[in-house]
């Protein structure tokens, strides 16, 4: 992903994690909370194989898709 899209992902990362702070269920591997924008990098890694960095352009949209589902499915 080029600079320019790598930061609109990384600034959409930042608001919807802002939206999931307290939503996400209580874990005892995180006793002092869940930490929403790693969850959502590491979701985005689990599911396209690479970092949000790393992704192709062309599934810039595919990848913000994705980031509204899980702010809207918290686990």
């Amino acid at each position: 992903m080029n600079d320019a899209n790598a930061k609109k992902v990384w600034a959409y990362i930042r608001s919807s994690g802002d939206q999931l702070v307290g939503k996400l269920p209580e874990s005892p591997r995180h006793p002092k909370g869940r930490n929403p924008y790693a969850h959502i990098a590491l979701c985005i890694k689990n599911k396209y194989g690479q970092s949000y960095k790393e992704i192709p352009d062309d599934l810039l949209s595919d990848v913000c898709i994705y980031i509204d589902y899980l702010v809207n499915n918290p686990s």
